[in-house]
Formats: C-alpha cells, structure tokens, sequence
C-alpha cells in the first residue's frame, strides 16, 4: 500500500480510503437492506490488515447503521490502527447546540471518545452560510479544545465559487470533494483542488469512480482502454488519474465486495503521485470526450431556466437523460425520472409558455425535448 504524509499533521496516510458508504448488505426480516455486519467487518479490517490507515463514515450512510458498524469493526485493537473520520450531519443543525449533540451522539455510536477528523457534511453555499449564522468557529474551536476532534474539515457539494468561499473563511486540515475525469470541471473543480493545496489544505478524494458509474464504461471507451496498450482497467485509469495530483492525500472507495476489495488493494500497490505520463493524460482527454460526445441534450445546468412558473426541474430532467445515455444505462434514467415525478417536478407539468426557451443560453427548443424526455421515461 502506498502512503504519503497528511500535509504537515505529522502521520503518513494510506493512499486508498475505506469509505462506509456502500458496504454489503442483507435482507433483514422485514425485507429492507441492512449492512451485512459480519461481512463488513470482515472486508475492513482485511483492508486495514493490508495498509488501509484511513476510514471514512457519516451520520446518515446505510441510515445511521454505518457508525455503528465502523465502531464494530474498530474494536480488538483496529482503532489504534487508522484515523477515523465522520462529519457533522449539517441539515439537521437548526441552533448552535445541534452541532455539540450530534458530535456526541455520533461518538457514542462510535463508541470512541475521539475522532481523528471531523467534517462539516456536504457543504454548499446557502448551507455553510447556514453554519456561519450559527457560528460553527466558535462550536469547532470547543470541539478541538475538549479533545473530542483532531483535526477539522468538511466535504463540498456545489460550485467552484462557493467551494474557494468556504476553503478561504477557515484554516481548514482537509477538504473532501467530488474528484474523477469526467468532475474535474465541476464542483470544485481542478482549479479549486489545486488552491486548496496552494494554501496548504489537504485533499481527500470522494467519487473518484463516480458511484462506480465509470467502473463499467461503454463498449466502445472500453475498446479505447483496451487498445490503449497500457492495459489499465477502467477502475485504474480512474484512480490513477485521481492519485496523479500531488495535493491529493487519499482517495475514497466504497468497496461492497471482498472482490473490490482486493482489486483496489492490487491496484493502490502502484497508485502514485504523477505516475501518468503527458501522453496518458491525453488519453484521458480522449476518454472524456467520448463520454461527453454521448451526452445528446446540451444543457449547461446554468440554471437561467429557473425557477419554473410550472415548477419543472429543467435542468436537472435533462441531467438524468444525459447521465443515462453518457452512461449507456436506460434504466437509471427511468429510477430518476420516477423520483422527479413524485417530487412534482417533471416534464408533464409544462404548459409550453416558453419562458424557459427565451432565458436558455443554448438557445434548447425545450419544450421539444421535454416531451422526448417525457415520452421516453
């Protein structure tokens, strides 16, 4: 396993990170999916046995059941073994003192009287100025000083002005953000990714196979990698492309299987810091362009279409068609389209006022293409 040092914290840190987020589950008695304990503990401290330092859970990943299985998998001497790192569940936090009992709370699902890193969960704009209301410097500098975090951070999820808001308002140990080939263009984007370093704030990786939607390419940037000659499998071409950044320190993986497991295992033996060459780089150029040359509706996501009188969701219908077909995956398109419909967002509610058509940049016919989208979901 290759390691590299946390930035100046003073510990090295696995390259590759167990991420609680997709352990393998069971049917309980009552049909739903629960973690299949025994299982995940098992694949854990198997990944930790063979170098995994590093451990990332949260309040709400497999319904509040994952803190309490990594604290499962911690015990007989696991704990001393890696950093532990959960985050601040933020869209509960209603007053100040939300945030002191759910850290506790989440400790004593743990079962541990400290966490290494503690991160303020999925922060965008509009909910970190929530925290900023409510002080959070003031919860942070509590929490440090009682002992019950290490080391503070938080996770992003929106755009790159919001994300350099949020690095440049507090002297932050880590930054958790959406990174792959295809992402290094939004969200926080590369841009972002390498200020951050510039200012000395380490970079933890999340997504890096995209919920895994890049795991399993198309035939066709399948043949690509194949003929490639590198012989990478889609897998490694994504986690070297994330652990070619030397402001990255470790790289998330929801591993759900012993098989994945042990595929990343062998595949981190070699992940280091600008191990792509110029002419590897190009080529994944060359892959995102295929993916993106899939895409068949040319929405931006500039949102200039919203809001909607009607309360359609243009955007984010046209994502879920884009998605689908960039993917070759027909039926994540229908799950998306069904979860649109129920929150009264969906294309059947156009009354084709036109609005939409005269704010889009692209200049879309879309009310054209919501009813292909419509008909097609």
């Amino acid at each position: 396993m290759q390691t590299v040092p946390f930035g100046k914290l003073g510990f090295d840190v696995s390259r590759l990170g167990f991420g609680m987020m997709r352990l393998p589950t069971v049917e309980n008695e009552a049909g739903k999916q629960v973690i299949d304990r025994a299982e995940a503990i098992r694949m854990v401290r198997h990944g930790i046995d063979q170098g995994i330092n590093y451990v990332d859970t949260a309040y709400g990943y497999h319904d509040g059941e994952s803190e309490i299985v990594t604290g499962l998998v911690l015990k007989d001497g696991y704990r001393r073994k890696v950093k532990l790192t959960t985050k601040l569940p933020q869209w509960l936090v209603h007053e100040y003192a939300d945030m002191d009992r759910l850290l506790d709370e989440q400790l004593k699902k743990l079962d541990q009287p400290y966490l290494d890193f503690y991160l303020l969960h999925a922060l965008g704009r509009d909910s970190f100025h929530k925290l900023q209301a409510l002080d959070y410097k003031r919860f942070v500098k509590q929490a440090l000083k009682d002992g019950r975090i290490k080391h503070i951070g938080f996770s992003f999820h929106d755009d790159a002005d919001a994300f350099l808001e949020i690095i440049d308002d507090y002297d932050w140990d880590l930054a958790q953000i959406q990174f792959n080939y295809l992402d290094d263009e939004n969200q926080a984007t590369e841009k972002g990714l390498r200020y951050a370093g510039e200012k000395g704030i380490n970079i933890v990786v999340m997504e890096p196979l995209r919920g895994g939607a890049i795991a399993s390419p198309p035939k066709e940037i399948t043949d690509m990698m194949a003929a490639n000659g590198r012989g990478y499998s889609p897998v490694e071409w994504a986690f070297r492309y994330a652990g070619n950044f030397p402001e990255v320190v470790t790289i998330l993986s929801g591993m759900s299987s012993y098989a994945q497991l042990e595929d990343n295992l062998d595949i981190f033996k070699r992940i280091k810091v600008g191990s792509l060459s110029e002419k590897d780089l190009a080529f994944v150029k060359e892959i995102k362009g295929k993916y993106l040359s899939r895409i068949g509706i040319g929405c931006t996501r500039c949102n200039y279409c919203q809001p909607c009188p009607q309360g359609v969701q243009i955007p984010r219908i046209f994502a879920a068609y884009n998605e689908s077909y960039m993917f070759d995956r027909p039926e994540n398109l229908v799950r998306e389209y069904r979860q649109i419909v129920k929150d009264n967002a969906d294309a059947s509610l156009c009354v084709s006022c036109g609005q939409c058509e005269e704010a889009c940049p692209q200049q879309l016919r879309i009310i054209d293409l919501l009813q292909m989208v419509d008909r097609e979901a």
